[in-house]
């Protein structure tokens, strides 16, 4: 069943960057930008993402953390974080669970037969831990409405 606006976002535990656990109701007291992505070091992947790292102050402005997540190793992403100047957490969903329970599978990315990443798609999760916004790109070289994403954010106030 698809994580949909309206419900519960599914809770999770990930590894980060610095090898620690990371989990969503870590940022309780927060609302949530959750963007998934399909691969690190991808050009769509970099164009977001620094996207987002250059939004950041609005959103740290709007108490709102913006937290990666994909299926990358945590190695992987703390290079991709160090290449681009990422200063949100980047986290590892090595066992596909998370995308999974969000619904944005994506099988057979660029073709390679069993490589299962994630959707692009970005969730905005409010203070309570509902699902405010939720979008999933058609297929991985679509970005986001960035404009849509940060006015669903400051929506929540």
């Amino acid at each position: 069943m698809p994580a949909e606006v309206g419900q519960a976002a599914p809770d999770f535990t990930l590894v980060g960057t610095d090898l620690k656990a990371v989990s969503l109701k870590d940022f309780a007291k927060k609302q949530v930008v959750l963007a998934f992505y399909p691969a690190a070091f991808t050009g769509v992947c970099e164009k977001e993402l620094c996207t987002f790292r250059d939004a950041l102050n609005d959103f740290v402005g709007a108490n709102t953390a913006v937290v990666g997540v994909s299926v990358d190793s945590p190695f992987a992403n703390k290079e991709f974080a160090a290449k681009n100047g990422l200063n949100f957490p980047l986290l590892s969903d090595l066992t596909r669970d998370v995308i999974r329970k969000y619904d944005v599978v994506f099988n057979d990315l660029a073709g390679v037969k069993g490589f299962t990443v994630a959707k692009r798609s970005v969730f905005v999760i409010d203070r309570s831990g509902t699902i405010r916004y939720r979008w999933v790109a058609p297929e991985p070289k679509v970005e986001p409405d960035y404009a849509e994403v940060a006015a669903a954010v400051k929506k929540l106030g």
